[in-house]
């Protein structure tokens, strides 16, 4: 069952956990946590948001972040669109097949 869309009110304390698919490594190694943490900054200050805290583990991240007037859906799918792409293209992931 799918969750309930979250609510994202303009300084809202947000708990987003990210997940690798299939509980696969997000972070093969410290070079892409640096690149993942350089553009989540990135993001997070154009978007006019907060960033406290973020623990990277190797299949899955946690961030604790303040929204800002901006909502961040767009700016969670635009970083992890990002990073999937990065990702692929360094470690030679292929794309899954389709069912």
């Amino acid at each position: 069952m799918p969750r309930h869309a979250r609510l994202d009110a303009s300084g809202a304390l947000h708990h987003v956990i990210i997940r690798g698919i299939d509980r696969n490594d997000l972070f093969a190694d410290d070079s892409d946590r640096r690149r993942f943490v350089d553009k989540l900054g990135e993001y997070m200050s154009a978007g006019g948001r907060s960033l406290y805290a973020w623990a990277l583990m190797s299949n899955h991240a946690h961030l604790l972040l303040k929204s800002g007037s901006i909502g961040i859906s767009g700016t969670m799918r635009r970083l992890l669109a990002w990073y999937a792409i990065y990702f692929n293209k360094r470690h030679g992931t292929p794309f899954p097949e389709s069912a």
